[in-house]
């Protein structure tokens, strides 16, 4: 998506070669504007899946995913990634480790928000090693719905995760893959 790579590149910066900030206009603040073309573009790519709900990660997942859902008018339903007291009756639960946090975290979904039979499209920020999506993956599995797409707004596509979904037969829609970065340096482009 031309308009979400020139942002990157007019906003973004990569601090070094696994680390790219773009707090500026995704998940700090957010380009609400911006967003709603990325909900857009995912509910044009995704028009064929078949979709009855969306489900993103806490928390910078939720705007591209809001937009998303508000242009297919469809439910958004948000997985946690902290434990709550008062959440307890009819969850799922899977620890996820964290590529940018460095940590593990338990990624948690309320079972009567996402129903048996459901088409669910997963969408997130960002993907490096595919750990949350496999996470939110095993529990839509547990809750009896298919995760029929993932759309990712930014992939670090010379990580793992883009290739490990891909082979376990995900069908995987990134906005924007970067192919190589540095500090200071951002290309864009899809694996071999």
């Amino acid at each position: 998506m031309e308009l979400l790579q020139q942002k990157i590149l007019e906003c973004g910066r990569a601090l070094n070669d696994h680390v790219l900030l773009v707090d500026s206009f995704l998940n700090h603040q957010v380009d609400v504007a911006l967003m709603r073309e990325v909900g857009r573009e995912f509910a044009r790519r995704f028009a064929d899946a078949k979709i009855d709900r969306i489900v993103t990660i806490e928390s910078s997942g939720i705007a591209p995913a809001a937009m998303a859902a508000l242009e297919m008018n469809l439910p958004m339903v948000i997985m946690k990634k902290s434990v709550s007291s008062i959440l307890n009756e009819g969850i799922l639960q899977t620890d996820v480790f964290s590529f940018t946090k460095n940590a593990p975290y338990l990624l948690t979904l309320k079972s009567q928000f996402v129903h048996p039979g459901d088409r669910v499209l997963l969408i997130d920020d960002f993907l490096a090693n595919g750990e949350a999506a496999f996470g939110a993956a095993k529990l839509l599995h547990q809750a009896g719905a298919e995760l029929a797409g993932i759309g990712i707004v930014i992939a670090k596509a010379f990580q793992p995760g883009l290739k490990k979904l891909r082979a376990a037969g995900y069908r995987v829609e990134v906005l924007a893959p970067v192919s190589r970065m540095s500090e200071n340096r951002i290309e864009f482009g899809e694996p071999e």
